[in-house]
């Protein structure tokens, strides 16, 4: 372990100061079971087989030991071989936020990147390489990539690659790197042909299994709504003023993100409190006897400070971020739907989620269904269900002799519904009535789309397929509901589905697009 004299505490794990604090800012607030049982030998430099699926948490298992072993003064000390270019940049971006604050270097490698950018990156150097075996290898042949300095090698799921017929590759990898290395194989099966691998290249390695057979989840209603990183709250705002909550509990990765969340949310009226590991017993039992005896009916929290809380009629649970691990998920959920009622699981999914997501999937062995984000007439209908709800508690409660003297001389003037409609109007204020959707009018489309105006034309490069892939990608539009597209010079034509209409404006405009800020607005009619 790198020899530094600041310790802080992770959970059971001693860790350094720095990736305590690396930990802290994204949001580990204590670790997965894979971690605790793989770090201490990790650290010991045993050598180690994982059995572990993705969505566990085992690549900070590994990547914690290698941003405390590696030396940033130095070149190339780790190498992490995947067997996807996805789990490549994956691997990389998490190991790179551990190593932040001491400044380790990483870059994943693989194909289909431009191969001299990836030499320029390597010669200004680089302490953790992280890499398809394929790309590796041409690296290795070019001699741009050398690996005598190399302390620990990780084969991050070594099936996967087995599958993809891998195996052959990695041992030429493993064959030129150090014969004193420290080697961790993780992988979510142990066919025969991996642990042949390991018993060759692994000296005494130590077994960490975590089992995910066990996994269930509650049977409640489960949805996720898309969305980008920062149209997140925008998004939340929308659910919680279209459905029926009577009591939510919305979980933050971290304790700054739920302070945030919190302010954010006050700012807009909202009636919430915050739970998190930062705060003293009494603010505890403060909030929750907030929470519990209605005062609030927003409780946003992290997975750690909401643990062994019961509390009855929670309608909804929200994931306003997604966990790093599939139990916390399992756990989460289950915070709704007791006691045999009815609940509802909402999660809240930016592009760079749906890995995550469909992990979760797949290891719980449940389906999560997409909705469409409420637009502002879903918004108008919810208020006007909750206007009324209110004018029917009213009336039953009676107490309305001194309203009625007011209003009694107008009904011979007037027809009662429009004095009711005006007393509303005066008592609401103009707010209400303007919270309705958007109404496009005749935008020289077909029947059932939209027909939009973009700010990009052909001078920027762009061509139709290009523009129905940034569309998808950027607003989850399905291909097949977008139609007509005319590119000009300076500006583009697009049409696409009305329900989508409002989506695509929202995430669209003012976008880069072709390294230009875009403008997206409705077409006039033809």
């Amino acid at each position: 372990m790198t020899a530094v004299k600041d310790t802080v505490q992770f959970g059971e794990l001693t860790v350094s100061r720095r990736v305590g604090q690396a930990l802290a800012a994204m949001g580990f607030e204590e670790p997965t079971p894979i971690q605790t049982q793989a770090i201490p030998w990790i650290m010991q430099g045993r050598d180690i087989i994982g059995q572990a699926q993705t969505g566990t948490g085992k690549t900070a298992a590994f990547g914690i030991p290698i941003v405390e072993k590696v030396d940033p003064r130095r070149g190339v000390q780790a190498l992490v071989v995947t067997p996807t270019r996805e789990l490549a940049i994956q691997v990389a971006e998490e190991i790179s936020r551990l190593g932040k604050f001491r400044r380790i270097r990483t870059l994943p490698i693989y194909g289909g990147q431009s191969i001299d950018r990836q030499i320029r990156a390597l010669r200004q150097g680089v302490n953790v390489v992280i890499g398809t075996p394929g790309r590796l290898l041409d690296h290795i042949s070019r001699q741009t990539l050398r690996l005598d300095g190399v302390k620990i090698v990780v084969l991050d799921e070594a099936d996967e690659m087995l599958d993809m017929g891998f195996i052959e590759d990695v041992e030429a990898i493993l064959q030129k790197t150090p014969p004193d290395r420290q080697t961790l194989l993780f992988s979510a099966t142990m066919p025969g042909e991996v642990m042949q691998l390991a018993r060759r290249y692994l000296r005494e390695p130590e077994f960490v299994t975590v089992s995910r057979e066990n996994i269930t989840v509650p049977q409640i209603d489960q949805i996720y709504y898309e969305t980008r990183e920062n149209l997140k709250l925008e998004a939340l705002c929308r659910i919680l003023d279209s459905q029926p909550i009577s009591r939510a509990i919305i979980f933050c990765r971290t304790k700054r993100g739920v302070d945030e969340l919190v302010a954010s949310l006050v700012a807009r009226a909202y009636q919430v409190a915050g739970l998190h590991g930062d705060m003293s017993q009494h603010q505890r039992n403060h909030v929750m006897r907030q929470f519990k005896t209605g005062q609030v009916e927003l409780l946003v929290a992290t997975d750690v400070a909401a643990r062994g809380l019961d509390i009855e009629n929670v309608s909804h649970v929200i994931n306003y971020d997604l966990p790093q691990d599939v139990e916390f998920y399992v756990h989460r959920i289950g915070r709704t739907g007791r006691a045999g009622r009815e609940g509802v699981a909402i999660t809240l999914v930016s592009p760079r989620d749906y890995r995550q997501l469909r992990l979760i999937e797949k290891i719980a062995r449940t389906r999560i269904r997409r909705e469409k984000l409420p637009d502002l007439a879903d918004i108008s209908e919810r208020q006007k269900e909750g206007i009324q709800e209110k004018l029917r508690h009213l009336i039953g409660e009676g107490k309305l002799a001194y309203y009625r003297a007011i209003v009694d001389p107008l009904l011979d003037e007037y027809d009662p519904v429009d004095v009711a409609a005006a007393a509303l109007k005066m008592g609401l204020g103009p707010e209400e009535e303007d919270a309705v959707s958007h109404d496009f009018g005749n935008t020289g489309a077909k029947p059932g789309m939209v027909r939009l105006f973009m700010t990009v034309g052909r001078r920027d490069g762009l061509r139709p397929p290009e523009l129905v892939k940034i569309l998808t990608d950027e607003t989850g539009i399905p291909a097949n509901l977008i139609g007509d597209i005319d590119i000009y010079e300076k500006f583009t034509f697009v049409e696409v589905d009305q329900e989508w209409a409002n989506c695509v404006l929202t995430y669209m405009d003012k976008q880069n697009v072709k390294g230009r800020r875009i403008s997206v607005e409705p077409a006039r009619g033809r």
